[in-house]
């Protein structure tokens, strides 16, 4: 899809598949422009929104879609004809959850949650970009992000550390 423009036709076809509606985060991955930049983007609002939530609720939900996604992001991907479609969002929004499950409940902590990720999963730094390169279908799709969170909810839970103490 080029920037700035709306494919119609891929935008009825998520619209009407269940499979597709959820691995483009119920439409946010049909935004023209960073669409998995949005779906991270709400996936923090929706968690403010809910806050507090308890980190083990945060880390099911996030291992049960992750579980999901990897079976329906797959087969998205497949029926698309596009190894990681760029509208495929699911796992920047299991990233995101992941990295706000150690986020302390406040909106300064969950917007540098939503940037430390952003960063690690742009970046992608070793061995995340390696695994992105050597693993297709599903897996491939959801683990690049599911590590880029491990590096950004480090990153957040030490400088929350550092600013807030313990």
């Amino acid at each position: 899809m080029a920037a700035n423009r709306v494919d119609w036709a891929l935008c009825r076809e998520v619209l009407t598949s269940p499979r597709h509606l959820l691995a483009f985060g119920f439409g946010a991955g049909l935004l023209p422009v960073a669409p998995g930049t949005w779906a991270s983007a709400l996936t923090a609002a929706l968690f403010w929104l809910a806050s507090p939530v308890p980190p083990y609720l945060t880390l099911i939900g996030a291992g049960v879609l992750f579980l999901v996604g990897v079976r329906v992001c797959g087969a998205s991907s497949r029926q698309l004809g596009v190894p990681d479609h760029p509208g495929i969002v699911l796992d920047e929004v299991v990233g995101m959850l992941l990295t706000l499950a150690v986020a302390r409940p406040e909106p300064l902590w969950i917007g540098a949650g939503f940037l430390a990720f952003r960063v690690a999963d742009v970046w992608k730094p070793w061995p995340i970009r390696d695994l992105d390169h050597r693993l297709s279908g599903g897996l491939g799709i959801m683990l690049d992000d599911v590590l880029a969170a491990v590096y950004a909810a480090a990153a957040l839970f030490l400088l929350q550390l550092m600013v807030a103490g313990p």
